[in-house]
């Protein structure tokens, strides 16, 4: 039976509300606006890719401590976001965070981790992203058929990467690194924060996998499924590896061309 994997299509809607301030025991309302980081994954597309409205970029790394990313995987991060959108003003903060202490995470429960941990949102000219490194797996992982989930978008500005689980796949791999499994969950999470494939990015030619919604079907793309997962990843990059070529893949010219017809690079 073939399984559809679409977690980073989960659209959590959290939903807060308080009581009038003026009465008496009310809670204040909370002076930051919020909603603008709470819409649908891609929604946000435009305004990540270009500098029409933003023209600057906060992302906070919220990481459960001992699973902060490499500096080498974060650089390799910023480079690619540098160079497919008009974003040249960076800026990566990095935030501490105790262990939630469970055995896996759906995605409902980091998103709740969000709610309780971030600080960092759209402010003026600046566009706030979030990314929350996980000491535990996805509630989803079936290791025995090798679907281990690497990372997940579940907003326009937010997403995971399971630190534990990519860890565990480059520690069992002698040809790829860590910094390789980081930056590939990386570019390719964010390839869907910028609407890749479909998804707030429209197609200006059809290259959508007919069998993994919102992946490129394209040989070789950084968009391609098996990104998603464990074992595909592995494989991939080790072909690559073997072939003479980067660990990670880059996006194809159809994905490029999507994101420079809706204000990118």
């Amino acid at each position: 039976m073939k399984k559809v994997y679409i977690l980073f299509l989960s659209l959590i809607l959290v939903a807060a509300c308080s009581k009038n301030s003026d009465s008496p025991g009310g809670t204040p309302p909370d002076p930051i606006n919020k909603s603008a980081n709470l819409l649908a994954t891609g929604d946000s597309a435009n305004d990540i890719l270009s500098n029409n409205t933003f023209t600057k970029l906060l992302i906070e790394i919220g990481y459960v401590t001992g699973f902060q990313p490499s500096a080498a995987a974060m650089n390799n991060f910023q480079a690619f976001i540098q160079a497919r959108t008009f974003k040249q003003d960076i800026e990566i903060q990095y935030l501490e965070l105790p262990s939630p202490n469970e055995n896996d995470l759906t995605l409902q429960e980091i998103a709740d981790l969000e709610t309780e941990n971030r600080t960092a949102y759209n402010d003026g000219s600046t566009l706030a992203m979030y990314i929350y490194f996980a000491d535990a797996p996805s509630d989803t992982d079936d290791p025995q058929e090798g679907t281990v989930t690497i990372g997940a978008v579940y907003r326009n500005t937010s997403m995971v990467i399971y630190e534990a689980t990519a860890r565990g796949l480059a520690l069992n791999n002698s040809q790829v690194s860590i910094e390789d499994v980081e930056t590939a969950a990386l570019n390719h999470e964010f390839g869907h924060l910028l609407g890749l494939v479909d998804l707030g990015s429209s197609p200006v030619n059809a290259h959508e996998d007919t069998n993994a919604e919102h992946h490129c079907d394209i040989d070789g793309c950084l968009m391609r499924a098996e990104l998603q997962f464990g074992g595909g990843l592995l494989g991939l990059m080790n072909k690559r590896i073997s072939s003479g070529k980067a660990a990670v893949p880059g996006l194809d010219s159809e994905c490029i061309l999507d994101l420079q017809a809706n204000g990118g690079q």
